[in-house]
């Protein structure tokens, strides 16, 4: 007898272990009223693909049914018709006639003009946030029960702790400071044992980091930041994801990433994607090879990955509300499923916006990529805007470097427009997260970065500024990202210096805040910045002038780069000055009563109003 109930309990057990059940159902939830009226349902549990699957709801039908080599995976199809009506119901998942599992499954009410949201435009100036050092609202959340990584804030690679609640608490500031929109780098689940803080080894699509907050905090964030009339872009990767996902336990199917098990690391020549020369050994190893052992590449030409990426995409864009994407490392995968993305994603919301990170300083292979271009080799690609890398390595260099031809690559630099199918959609920046700050590139020179400054705020596209530009964070001596991403000041507890107030601050932080905060919020009023016309003059004498116009106005910009006062002849800019007879610059609030010749002072930028 006791032999016989030992044989019981181990079957009993060995049931157990394989009983049906459903580990995971991912995008969890969906919409009804979508443009594309179907979604694709990725389910993970033991031996799930050797389920009958099943539901019965109103308007709303199993279309195909997709098992892969895994057994532990089944793609699903729904169909949802136009009269399908929000509700909830079971999907069934039955094994036999004693094993059955359901998974209920919510169709929601899409918000009021959800399609016809208005993305990102010219008339918005970004704020770009590193949440662990931006601010720490909500303590508590420091460390979290099944978080691999603790808290350390010493550790200039570790967590510190800032979340979204402090994003939330701080958007006054920010609105004041004349920004009207907001990125934050990755906020989803970075499970991984260290360097976890940047955000960019996603170890869970769905889920927000719990250090950060929950998704439906995320949402509300959202909701708050469009109540204060402002827009949310969330970054995201299609690229990799972190080494310890929850994929690499149990892999879809060999082909999910590339070069897996044994990966190889990527040439990172971005040239080979639209050589029309390249060898396709070159482009494998550029598309499929992997930032770092701790990021495994994905392999986008697999349709389910591809598929549940975009739809990822989509999912956030409802859920949150989102007002744009930045797209990370955006030509490193397949290209085709980065145009079906971007088809995609215009198609449920036309006014959209996202942009894209190619880090090239050749215009050519930035336009590539851009709505609009005609490419010879037939590539389409419906992505509205890109980061100008090309232009902000132009600025720097034109600012600091005495023999750089004066302002000479600034001008040579938007010359090279005629390359952009839409110039005026793409995102201009000082600095950004990956690269050192603004103040500490500029050799901390105050005067060369206002005039920098002034010119992203008046030059053509969508301005972004990273957290702390305005206050002269800087990172001396270090181009190490955990410095780069210092904390930002005044956001914990304690902190000595706190920039919301001003405690602490030095002098020429508090003119850098007030410099800044004035040119954007004059900036947020200017509809000829937002919309109008650029025409520029050619350098002269370390002189660079151009304007914004439209039938109604026109301003005026000058940069002198001398380290002298200097006065110039406006009868040069007679083509579009000669109805002007005053001005007023916005910087001193000067009026100008006779626009003949303008005196410059050294190192300095003037924006004239001209009436």
């Amino acid at each position: 007898m006791k032999k016989l109930s030992l044989f019981s309990l181990l079957i009993a057990f060995s049931l157990s272990i394989f009983a049906l059940n459903v580990d995971r159902v991912e995008p969890m939830f969906w919409w009804v009223g979508m443009k594309n009226p179907s979604v694709q349902l990725m389910v993970h549990g033991q031996e799930i693909a050797s389920s009958e699957i099943s539901l019965s709801y109103p308007g709303v039908r199993i279309s195909s049914v997709s098992r892969q080599e895994n057994p532990n995976y089944v793609f699903i199809d729904l169909s949802i018709s136009p009269e399908a009506q929000a509700g909830s119901f079971p999907i069934l998942f039955r094994k036999n006639k004693k094993e059955e599992v359901s998974y209920t499954f919510e169709l929601k009410t899409r918000e009021l003009n959800s399609s016809s949201r208005k993305g990102f435009d010219a008339s918005d100036v970004i704020y770009l946030v590193t949440p662990d050092r931006f601010v720490n609202g909500n303590p508590s959340n420091d460390a979290v029960a099944g978080m691999k990584e603790l808290p350390n804030r010493t550790d200039k690679n570790g967590r510190h702790g800032g979340d979204i609640q402090g994003i939330k608490n701080s958007l006054d500031y920010i609105s004041k400071m004349g920004f009207t929109s907001v990125w934050l780098n990755p906020v989803l689940e970075n499970n991984m044992t260290r360097v976890s803080y940047h955000g960019y080894s996603t170890t869970d699509f769905y889920k927000v980091d719990p250090r950060y907050g929950t998704n439906e905090e995320y949402r509300e964030l959202g909701q708050t930041i469009h109540q204060k009339g402002m827009k949310l872009m969330m970054d995201m990767i299609f690229n990799h994801i972190g080494s310890e996902h929850w994929w690499m336990n149990d892999m879809p199917s060999p082909d999910w990433l590339n070069f897996y098990p044994e990966y190889k690391i990527t040439n990172h020549q971005h040239i080979t994607v639209e050589d029309p020369y390249a060898s396709k050994a070159d482009q494998k190893m550029m598309s499929d090879g992997w930032f770092v052992p701790t990021m495994p590449d994905l392999n986008q030409r697999n349709h389910f990955l591809a598929n549940y990426l975009i739809q990822n995409s989509i999912w956030w864009t409802e859920y949150v509300g989102l007002d744009g994407i930045r797209m990370d490392t955006y030509p490193y995968p397949d290209k085709f499923a980065m145009a079906e993305w971007t088809k995609r994603i215009l198609e449920e919301y036309p006014g959209f916006y996202m942009v894209g990170e190619e880090w090239s300083m050749n215009a050519a292979l930035i336009s590539y990529w851009q709505k609009g271009k005609k490419n010879q080799d037939g590539y389409v690609s419906d992505l509205p805007g890109l980061m100008d890398f090309p232009l902000n390595n132009a600025v720097i260099q034109s600012l600091k470097n005495p023999n750089s031809g004066g302002l000479v690559q600034m001008y040579e630099a938007l010359a090279n427009d005629f390359q952009f199918p839409n110039p005026e959609k793409l995102v201009v920046f000082p600095d950004n997260h990956d690269m050192s700050r603004f103040y500490t590139q500029l050799n901390e020179n105050f005067d060369w970065m206002k005039m920098g400054i002034v010119y992203y705020a008046t030059t053509r596209g969508i301005p972004q500024l990273f957290y702390g530009t305005e206050i002269l964070m800087a990172n001396p001596g270090t181009g190490e990202h955990g410095i780069i991403r210092s904390d930002f000041p005044g956001g914990w507890n304690g902190d000595q210096v706190n920039a919301f107030t001003g405690a602490g601050l030095s002098e020429k932080q508090i003119q850098a805040q007030e410099f800044v905060r004035k040119v954007l919020n004059w900036r947020k009023t200017s509809e000829v910045v937002h919309s109008g016309k650029l025409l520029h003059f050619f350098p002269e004498d370390n002189i660079y002038v151009y304007f914004r116009y439209n039938q109604d106005s026109k301003v005026m910009v000058i940069l002198n780069k001398n380290a002298q006062e200097k006065t110039i002849d406006t009868s040069r800019f007679k083509e579009i000055m000669a109805n002007c007879t005053s001005g007023k610059e916005i910087i001193s609030g000067a009026n100008i009563s006779d626009l003949k010749t303008l005196k410059i002072p050294a190192s300095s930028a003037m924006i004239i109003e001209l009436k």
